[in-house]
């Protein structure tokens, strides 16, 4: 393939984090922005490479395309998330809350773990996908302790709005940015879902950022500040255990 097709076919795997799971050449067409014959023509050549599979008349990612996923560096062995994830765990089993780990990109939480049980909250998150910084705890904590830049880069846009809760004025969101700073956590009351409460706290190794966790829960008996004993104590953790690998 020429330098534009690869490119434009590296367009089409990107947008099949729009979908589900199956879906046609019109759609993924339509989501990557490329003519739809050249999406055909495109995703055959992906098929054959393994990389995506035709199932009648639609597609989807494969393995290989997961296995990929898995090399990157805070998946792949002695990465973050394979150190954090025992600490993760205990959190969970101590607190009884959903538990997630994230990082800042683009102005998005990009969720690296989610840990949660069949009697806990149903939440508007995956492994793999985003949601707006603004709109949750583990977002704020991550702008917090993020460069200026990268924090005035965020504001310099349009905030998104998920609820009616949602933080879109950049003078509110830059005080509870300032808070969270002081506090060493920050938290949300149904900024990302109705009935949904969240505390999240930063992972720090060597005085840089690495990534943040957070406890998620429906809103009734919720007390973050509580919640966000344990929480540091597991982020402490996790900075520790990272701090130690070579």
């Amino acid at each position: 393939m020429t330098s534009t097709s690869v490119l434009k076919a590296l367009q089409l795997l990107d947008a099949f984090r729009g979908v589900s799971d199956l879906v046609g050449v019109s759609e993924i067409a339509r989501l990557s922005g490329i003519h739809k014959s050249t999406a055909f023509r495109l995703l055959a050549t992906l098929e054959h490479g393994e990389f995506v599979e035709r199932v009648g008349t639609k597609y989807r990612l494969t393995l290989r395309v997961f296995e990929l996923g898995n090399r990157v560096g805070v998946c792949a062995p002695k990465g973050l998330r394979e150190v954090a994830l025992p600490h993760l765990t205990d959190l969970y089993a101590s607190t009884g809350r959903a538990v997630h780990m994230g990082l800042l990109a683009e102005g998005d939480v990009v969720y690296l773990e989610k840990i949660h049980g069949s009697k806990t909250a149903l939440l508007p998150s995956a492994v793999g996908g985003r949601l707006p910084a603004n709109c949750s705890a583990l977002g704020k904590i991550l702008m917090a302790f993020s460069s200026k830049e990268t924090v005035e880069q965020i504001l310099s846009a349009p905030l998104n709005r998920l609820t009616s809760y949602s933080i879109v004025e950049p003078a509110r969101l830059i005080r509870q940015l300032h808070q969270a700073q002081e506090e060493g956590f920050s938290s949300d009351l149904e900024e990302s879902a109705q009935g949904l409460a969240c505390v999240a706290a930063p992972i720090i190794v060597a005085g840089k950022l690495v990534a943040a966790i957070s406890v998620s829960g429906p809103t009734h008996g919720f007390h973050a500040r509580n919640l966000s004993l344990t929480l540091r104590k597991t982020a402490q953790q996790i900075s520790l255990a990272m701090s130690t690998i070579d």
